[in-house]
Order: structure tokens, then C-alpha cells, then sequence
């Protein structure tokens, strides 16, 4: 057991170490950031409120590293349909989904690395990625595109391959969401999802690939805000001692995964947690559960609220709730893993020439094209077409600021291609007969592109597109989420995903530009 220093001091600075804030919307470090990581606290989480361009994520990156070197900078740069860096253009990398179809280990590994040195070319040094999810559950409306697919071998080799890139570029991989958060229809940023699974399922399937990373070196895994009643009836994970340290840390030889790495939780305001126990005392159950670093994500942080959840996780020591033995080593561990990445950092590879040829090959060899069911071939488009984007409401962890489809790339291609954003209040609206003949009257006689995300988990947008097909057969349908409904249209493009390559390679097919492949 560690001796611990008497003085205040001690407690004080690690309960500050633990945390890992956010800000406001601000690019340059508020004042009061700095202050408090000079008083013991050891890193910042940076979403894409804090990014304008890699220049200014660089600068601001140099502030906090002027003040505490060794600081951690994470961010959740999955790539894909959760991006930080490219939120105001789109990603250059398509994300999991597309990287799990193409399932070639050494393209993954090579995105990955690519990802990382942007990272570490910005001064991030923890990415909160990659999910590790198994998406068993084709209703999952969080995880989806964002897992590597269905299978628990697939997505595997395909984390381990995402986390050894990262980490060649010197940034701290962050999997996650342990122990699972693949198969539940339950969104844990709004509710506490129950998945009712046996022990031996969880090993055989959401396990497997933790276990992959775990063996890779994976230098931090994140906790998920789930139920599991099979391993605790009560608790979420990321709450639960049962599944932090009876689980993730406990020794193989006693049925965990002896894992001696940093443990994040995940975004502690999320309101699977803050909603039941609320945030002061939601840090301080994470801790006690085994946790050693605290995300407090999505929603930004100032002064007031990092010291009123300081002092909540000191009064939980002084109650005897968490030991100060175990803030102490949690401490301990975030300020070793603040030593490995600024030596990481130091060691990484000089930087190649930056392109986004990677991400685009991958995008391309991610599509899967199925022709009409009819035999008709399809005649790539040579007039300028109208997109009909069906939006469902917008996934949490990628936000709404990033755009996405089809239609700007292929008014690159195709010059005066117009656009038209159709939604489920559309629907409810109109009735999705209305929409159709909206979608028609908007279209004319010009070409038609209706982009789907997920059409099997959104009935109105089933409808609609069959509506739409019916008036006009020869609609072109690109789906741009998990593509488990059956191809249907004059040309059917599943891209695995909406990334602004997966658009700019859709779009390619579409125009009949393949040559640029």
C-alpha cells in the first residue's frame, strides 16, 4: 500500500489529478485552466468548439504545455462521423465501419497512424478512441458506424491495428466504451442502458476485443455508463467496482482481464450518471470504483465547477467512501501516463508529407454498390441531380455541426447538383406520401440522390424512400449509416459511413468518375 503524505496538500492536488475538464467555446486557454493546472491538475479535454484550424488547436496546446509540459490533451478524434479536427469540413478518414468492411488490418493501422500524427502534430496527446464496441444490436443508436461491425474477432483485430497506429505517432489510445456498449437500442448520453446479457456472452463477445487491446498495450480504456445485472445489479460500469476492479484490473488468473493501465471514465455529466447521483458525488463513485482519470465531456467545465467536484471527492475521502489510498494511486497513475506520452512525444517518427490519399483509398475500398434488382445497368449521372438528405436526429457524440452527404462533392463534379434537408418533423408533418411528392415537386425532372443514414432504425424514412422509388424508380439511394435494410433503388451506395471522403468516393460512382480511383 502507498504511504501517503499527512498535509491537505497531498489530498488536494490529487483530487485535482484526476479531473480532466473541458472548456467553453473558447480557442485560446481561459485563465482560470492555467491556474489550476499549476495547482496539481494534470490535463484538459478539447472538443470542437476549441478547434478552428490545426494552427490554433497548435497555439493553444502550447499555452497549456508552457504551464505543465507533461499536461494530457485528450479528444475524441475517432474519425468518421465523430471528428474534432475536421468538424467544419468533415473528416479526411472514413471511421470504424468502413475501415471493419474493407477488414484489412494494415489499412486500419496505416489511418490510425495517420490520425495520430495530426494529433501530435496539434499537441494532443490522449485520443479517446477507438471504440471497441461490438454493434450487436442493429437498433444501437450511439455506437453504429462508429464500431468496427459485428463481429467480435473483426472488431479485434481491427482496435488492435487502430491502437498500435496511434500509438506509433506517440498518442495514448483510449478504447472504449468497456465493458461494451454494442448491444443495447438505449443511448447512454440521455439514459441508463440495461443490456441483459450472461458472463458468458460478455466474454465470448463484447470482451473479446478489449481483451485484444489490452494485450496490444493499449495505454488507456475507457468505462461506459451501462447496467450489466450479470456483473453488477445496481451500478453502472463506470460506478462499479465489480466491473472496474473486479473485472478490468483483477488478475486473468482470478477471471479479469489484468489490465494496469489509466482507466477514463466516460463523460461524467452524461445522464446515465448525473441524472441518478449527480456530478460531485458520480467523481468520487467513479474513483472508488477503480477509475483514475474523470471526463467531465460534452458539457464545458469553468473554475467554480472544477473546485466544487474537487471538494466533493475530498469530502467523499474524509466520509470514508473512497480511500485516499486509491485517489492517490489514481493520481499516480494519470501522472505516469503524463510521462509516457511526453516521451512518446519526444521518440515519435519525424512527420511524412500530410494528404488525405490514405483516408480516401480507404473510403473508396469501403463502398459496397449493388445495381438495380432489375437488371437495369446504371448510367452514371451527366446532368446535375437534386439530393434529397433524409436527417435523422443527430448522434450526440458527433454532434450537428459537421456536415454531411453526398451533395457538395457532387456539385464538384456535377456543377449546379442543389440539395434539400428532409426530417422526420417533415414527415409527421406532410405524411410521408407528402414528402415524397415534396422531394418530386423540389426535384423536377432532374436526377434524383436521396441519402439515408440507418433507414432500418427510422420507419418514417423507410416509408418515405418507398414512396419515392414507387413515383420514380430510377432514384440513386446512398446510405450513409449501418446498411441493414435491403438495397433498394436504380443504384444502391452503402458508404459505412458519412466522413466527407465517404461522400467525395459515393459521389465518384454516382458521376461515373471512378477513374480517379
Amino acid at each position: 500500500m502507498t504511504t501517503l503524505a499527512p498535509d491537505s496538500d497531498t489530498l488536494t492536488r490529487d483530487a485535482l489529478a484526476v479531473l480532466q475538464p473541458t472548456f467553453a467555446g473558447t480557442t485560446t486557454a481561459p485563465d482560470w485552466l492555467l491556474r489550476q493546472l499549476e495547482n496539481g491538475m494534470t490535463g484538459v479535454g478539447l472538443f470542437g468548439r476549441n478547434v478552428v484550424s490545426a494552427a490554433q488547436l497548435a497555439d493553444l496546446t502550447a499555452q497549456l504545455r508552457a504551464v505543465r509540459p507533461d499536461v494530457l490533451v485528450a479528444m475524441d478524434e475517432e474519425a468518421g462521423d465523430v471528428t474534432r479536427l475536421e468538424r467544419l469540413g468533415g473528416s479526411s478518414f472514413p471511421g470504424n465501419l468502413a475501415l471493419g468492411s474493407v477488414d484489412d488490418p494494415e489499412l486500419t493501422r496505416s489511418v490510425a497512424a495517420r490520425i495520430g500524427r495530426r494529433l501530435a502534430e496539434a499537441g494532443i496527446t490522449v485520443n479517446w478512441a477507438p471504440s471497441a464496441d461490438v454493434n450487436s444490436d442493429p437498433e444501437n443508436p450511439v455506437i453504429g458506424v462508429r464500431s468496427f461491425g459485428q463481429d467480435p474477432e473483426l472488431v479485434a483485430r481491427h482496435t488492435v491495428a487502430f491502437v498500435q497506429g496511434l500509438q506509433s505517432a506517440g498518442v495514448a489510445a483510449c478504447v472504449k466504451h468497456f465493458p461494451g456498449h454494442g448491444n443495447t437500442n438505449v443511448d447512454s448520453h440521455l439514459a441508463l442502458p440495461r443490456i441483459d446479457i450472461d458472463l458468458t456472452t460478455l466474454h465470448q463477445r463484447e470482451l473479446v476485443p478489449f481483451k485484444a487491446a489490452i494485450a496490444a498495450g493499449s495505454r488507456c480504456v475507457m468505462s461506459a455508463h451501462i447496467l450489466i445485472p450479470a456483473l453488477d445489479p445496481d451500478r453502472p460500469g463506470t460506478l462499479s467496482p465489480a466491473v472496474l476492479t473486479g473485472l478490468l484490473r483483477a488478475p486473468v488468473a482470478e477471471g479479469g482481464l489484468g489490465y494496469d493501465g489509466v482507466i477514463y471514465s466516460d463523460a461524467i455529466e452524461m445522464k446515465a450518471v448525473a441524472d441518478t447521483y449527480g456530478l460531485e458525488r458520480g467523481c468520487a463513485l467513479a474513483v472508488a470504483a477503480g477509475a483514475d482519470a474523470i471526463c467531465v465531456g460534452g458539457t464545458p467545465s469553468d473554475e467554480a465547477e472544477v473546485l466544487r467536484l474537487r471538494d466533493g471527492i475530498i469530502q467523499a475521502v474524509r466520509e470514508g467512501e473512497l480511500s485516499e489510498e486509491r485517489l492517490h494511486d489514481a493520481a499516480e497513475r494519470v501522472r505516469a501516463l503524463a510521462g509516457w506520452t511526453a516521451q512518446a512525444r519526444a521518440q515519435a517518427p519525424a512527420d511524412e508529407p500530410d494528404d488525405d490519399t490514405i483516408g480516401l483509398d480507404a473510403a473508396r475500398r469501403a463502398l459496397r454498390i449493388t445495381p438495380s434488382t432489375d437488371g437495369t445497368p446504371f448510367q452514371p449521372l451527366t446532368r446535375a441531380p437534386y439530393v434529397a438528405a433524409f436527417t435523422p436526429v443527430a448522434n450526440i457524440a458527433a454532434g450537428t455541426q459537421t456536415p454531411w452527404g453526398v451533395a457538395a462533392e457532387l456539385d464538384r463534379l456535377l456543377p449546379g447538383t442543389s440539395a434539400g434537408d428532409h426530417t422526420h418533423a417533415d414527415a409527421e408533418r406532410a405524411g410521408v406520401e407528402g414528402l415524397a411528392a415534396e422531394v418530386l415537386a423540389a426535384a423536377g425532372d432532374r436526377p434524383i440522390v436521396a441519402v439515408v443514414r440507418d433507414t432500418h432504425r427510422h420507419p418514417w424514412m423507410a416509408r418515405t424512400l418507398t414512396a419515392l422509388l414507387a413515383a420514380r424508380p430510377d432514384v440513386v439511394v446512398v446510405e450513409m449509416g449501418v446498411p441493414h435494410a435491403p438495397p433498394t433503388g436504380a443504384l444502391h451506395v452503402a458508404t459505412h459511413g458519412a466522413a466527407r471522403v465517404c461522400g467525395r468516393a459515393a459521389a465518384e460512382v454516382i458521376a461515373g468518375r471512378e477513374e480517379a480511383r
